[in-house]
């Protein structure tokens, strides 16, 4: 019994881990999230303290929940980089850990040794002491979104967005809302587990109010939702077409497969433009070389962009003297300018690695996969379509992950997001389904829609509201073939602003001053 005492904590917080690993793709086990982390609360809130050091205990298991977390969630970097997997897991832990701590800090109920009443049977302590920690998970997930240029990946807010009617909420909070709401319900669980038993051995069991205002708030929120879905205004049809290659990452540079990559997209170009779509897509980085330095591509590229009365956009690589970027163009004729994207936001380790030269051991281990550094552009860029007239906003990669990107966009006057992309590097991993998941909020926040297209996954259409409505996969459900997808979808001519286009990461900001001040407040009185 006593090892058991010792090690159930241990186990409760890796049973959080493991939890919070099965909320995502490949698992999808959404429902998990309302009570993921409830084990770990139950450890840092009755756990054995360490006589000397209680906080350190309670930010080793936070750090331990976030390791197993993930390290199974991303287990798909292992395939590009075992040792950069485990490097960024190590540190994405220290989130866990940190809230761990702060939870410790400020938001743990104790015994009045001077009371007859335990603190377990006040509902306002326990929903105070319950908004605290979910405040604390959302403004780490805010800070973790932003240090070292952000690597938000899989808030917890992320695991519910198959459910349509909840992710509405997100066109007010956010993302955060999402984890607030389900941070809030672990605690308000374990706390009421822990009032049952007290009031058990009383013999009078009583209804109190935490609980009920915790399920209040996720019905409203799920009301809220069910509100939005029926967005009115006039639309515009546009036909899209977007084609998926999938070449493997260890031909797409490599010369020796430069005309076959070339038959391929002629191949299913010919297939896509039968259809006749008003705008033909093309993935991310799609030409072996550059559209701009290099006169076969420069040609290959107009040659489909002036076959047809559609528009071309497509991703390329420009390496010049002014900079060198990964960028998106669309080009509306043969004879027409470019309109060109740089990519704003650049990905850690994937088109530059920080402290290159002053710290080179990341170059050392991420070795010639990365030889030099891309450079950003400013910022997010609208193009437009001349017929019909549309306004989109191109997001090269996993910008469409970013928040603040694509309402950036959107209060520029974007009505469609166009996402081209290339998880070739992850091969047939959960990575592309994973990036599916964080797009759709895109919508959702903005009520724009978007297409998606990738070089083997997943390329999909996603409508204002954040449902999947068409998604490219064979009649065995692979989402990696090659192959074409192309629909109608409908266009917001009008589309609305949004509370989350105005006022942007609102409340996971006041999140992050509430946990600060709670932090302050506890400082304080622990000096007096």
């Amino acid at each position: 019994m006593s090892l058991l005492r010792v090690l159930w904590p241990w186990l409760a917080a890796a049973l959080s881990g493991v939890l919070l690993t099965l909320c995502f793709a490949p698992f999808d086990q959404a429902w998990l999230v309302w009570i993921a982390l409830a084990p770990l609360i139950a450890a840092i809130w009755f756990g054995p303290v360490h006589p000397k050091y209680p906080l350190l205990r309670k930010l080793e298991l936070g750090y331990l929940t976030g390791l197993v977390y993930f390290l199974g969630s991303l287990h798909w970097l292992a395939v590009l980089t075992v040792p950069g997997w485990f490097i960024l897991c190590l540190y994405l832990a220290i989130y866990p850990a940190a809230w761990a701590g702060i939870v410790f800090v400020i938001a743990t109920p104790r015994e009045d040794p001077h009371s007859f009443r335990s603190v377990w049977l006040s509902s306002w302590r326990n929903l105070a002491t319950g908004a605290l920690a979910a405040s604390a998970w959302v403004a780490l997930e805010l800070l973790r979104g932003h240090i070292f240029t952000g690597f938000g990946w899989n808030s917890l807010g992320i695991a519910l967005h198959a459910n349509i009617p909840f992710i509405q909420l997100a066109s007010l909070t956010g993302v955060g809302g999402l984890s607030f709401l389900a941070v809030l319900s672990s605690a308000i669980a374990v706390a009421t587990v822990r009032r049952l038993m007290i009031e058990a051995r009383g013999g009078k069991i009583r209804a109190h109010f935490d609980f009920t205002i915790t399920i209040a708030l996720i019905v409203a929120a799920f009301g809220y939702g069910i509100r939005q879905l029926n967005p009115t205004g006039e639309t515009v049809s546009l036909r899209v077409a977007a084609v998926q290659p999938s070449i493997p990452q260890n031909e797409k540079w490599n010369p020796a497969f430069e005309q076959r990559i070339y038959d391929t997209f002629d191949r299913q170009s010919s297939v896509a433009a039968a259809m006749k779509p008003d705008l033909l897509l093309w993935p991310e980085a799609a030409t072996p070389r550059g559209f701009f330095e290099d006169r076969v591509a420069n040609e290959f590229v107009r040659k489909w962009a002036g076959q047809g009365d559609h528009s071309l956009l497509f991703g390329t690589l420009r390496l010049s003297h002014e900079g060198d970027y990964n960028a998106a163009v669309l080009l509306t004729g043969p004879d027409d300018p470019p309109q060109f994207y740089p990519k704003s936001h650049l990905v850690m380790f994937g088109e530059y690695i920080p402290f290159r030269y002053s710290f080179p051991l990341f170059a050392i281990i991420v070795g010639d996969m990365v030889p030099s550094d891309f450079d950003n552009g400013d910022g997010p860029v609208i193009f437009r379509l001349p017929d019909p007239p549309v306004a989109l906003a191109p997001l090269v990669c996993f910008e469409d992950t970013l928040g603040y990107l694509a309402r950036e966009a959107a209060n520029l006057g974007a009505q469609l997001f166009v996402t081209v992309t290339n998880t070739g590097w992850f091969k047939q991993s959960a990575a592309g389904r994973q990036h599916l998941a964080h797009s759709v909020f895109r919508c959702a926040e903005n009520r724009r829609p978007m297409v998606r297209c990738a070089n083997n996954g997943v390329t999909a259409f996603i409508d204002q509201l954040g449902r999947v409505t068409h998604k490219l996969q064979d009649p065995e459900g692979n989402i990696f073939a090659e192959g074409v997808l192309s629909a109608e979808i409908q266009i917001p001519v009008q589309p609305p602003t949004t509370f989350y286009m105005r006022r942007g990461e609102l409340f996971a900001s006041v999140c992050l001053i509430a946990t600060f001040a709670a932090l302050g407040i506890a400082a304080v009185r622990r000096r007096n």
